[in-house]
């Protein structure tokens, strides 16, 4: 039985930057590979800090603030949607993305809602 995984990429300093022609060509075989084995599902980039907002009500008060967040370390850079057989056959499939190289990876499995059973 196969589970819902949300995939969410981020960049940080450690990662290495890979020439586009390599990025381009990992990215397009690991999509390839997810369309041929079903497990690969919606998904984006996102664009950098400097279009983002923040927004957080504190006290009764509505927070909104611009990007960047000098308090961030890595950036969320975009998110996949995956199926897969376990948490470890999803990291296997992630592990060919380019952000594997660039930055990291956090896996998260779907769940649903207490209320929603």
């Amino acid at each position: 039985m196969t589970s819902t995984y949300l995939v969410i990429h981020m960049t940080d300093s450690q990662g290495t930057a890979l020439p586009e022609s390599e990025d381009r060509q990992k990215l397009d075989a690991w999509a390839e590979r997810g369309k041929d084995t079903g497990m690969l599902g919606p998904g984006a980039p996102v664009a950098g800090p400097e279009q983002a907002k923040s927004v957080a009500i504190r006290d009764g008060a509505l927070l909104i603030t611009d990007g960047p967040f000098p308090e961030f370390k890595e950036w969320f850079a975009g998110y996949d949607l995956i199926e897969a057989d376990s948490i470890d056959a999803a990291a296997a499939y992630m592990a060919e993305h380019p952000t594997a190289v660039a930055g990291r990876m956090y896996i998260l499995p779907v769940v649903t809602l207490p209320w929603e059973k």
